[in-house]
């Protein structure tokens, strides 16, 4: 596939197994022959049944998994970047300009407020420390985050307040594209319309998504394209 002016992500015959060395060296396939394009301000999402390969797909296009075969280029500037082929140090440097990435749950270091998480983020986006910590008070007031929890740690905080500082710190930066892993999963209806907003927002500035929603409401509302995961899934050849 030759690169379009308006792609920002292109997968190409993209294949992953696991190895389970405690059963002998046994392969367990997950997917192959994947293959799509995000293009700047396109929101695409993933779809198919639990254990088809979509977080693993997510997880390859970030660089979290290595793939075994297929190509991943990822738009930097007049080049692409192939996240497949790419050195650590090039992926950390292209998390740190270019993509990010919203999992399911927060990992964060103890004890670091909620304020200063979202702010590290923003930080690391290149953002001065006032800037940053600007930055982050406004996100975290979009997702309804209330303020006394702002400079507490979120080890004790509720599944939906945690991922709302998750949310928060995957869009404190200014990335190309963002990689969204079930980000609505533990909102209720006032969160992921907020959530909904800040895509919206950010697809209008040019913004790319690559995304998983089982929740059908934010599906419909964002999905430009759903690529059905389960024709490049180990379980269709099952």
């Amino acid at each position: 596939m030759m690169p379009a002016a308006a792609d920002l992500l292109i997968v190409e015959g993209l294949e992953k197994s696991f190895t389970l060395h405690l059963h002998g060296g046994a392969r367990l396939p997950v997917v192959a022959g994947v293959a799509f394009a995000v293009e700047r301000g396109e929101c695409v999402v993933l779809g198919g049944p639990s254990g088809a390969g979509k977080s693993s797909i997510l997880k390859m296009a970030y660089g979290n998994y290595r793939a075994d075969r297929g190509r991943i280029l990822l738009a930097d500037g007049g080049r692409f970047l192939d996240i497949a082929q790419a050195s650590p140090g090039e992926i950390v440097d292209a998390r740190r300009r270019i993509m990010g990435y919203v999992s399911q749950f927060l990992r964060v270091i103890p004890r670091v407020s909620a304020l200063d998480i979202v702010a590290a983020a923003a930080r690391g986006a290149g953002l001065e420390v006032e800037a940053a910590r600007a930055r982050a008070a406004a996100l975290l007031a979009r997702l309804n985050l209330p303020n006394h929890l702002w400079a507490l740690p979120p080890a004790t905080f509720s599944g939906g307040e945690q991922q709302r500082v998750n949310i928060a710190r995957g869009f404190a930066g200014e990335h190309d594209l963002l990689i969204l892993d079930e980000p609505t999963a533990s909102l209720d209806a006032v969160n992921r319309d907020a959530v909904v907003a800040l895509i919206a927002e950010r697809r209008a500035l040019g913004a790319g998504f690559l995304s998983i929603f089982h929740d059908e409401d934010v599906r419909e509302r964002l999905a430009d394209r759903v690529i059905d995961v389960l024709p490049f899934s180990a379980q269709a050849a099952a």
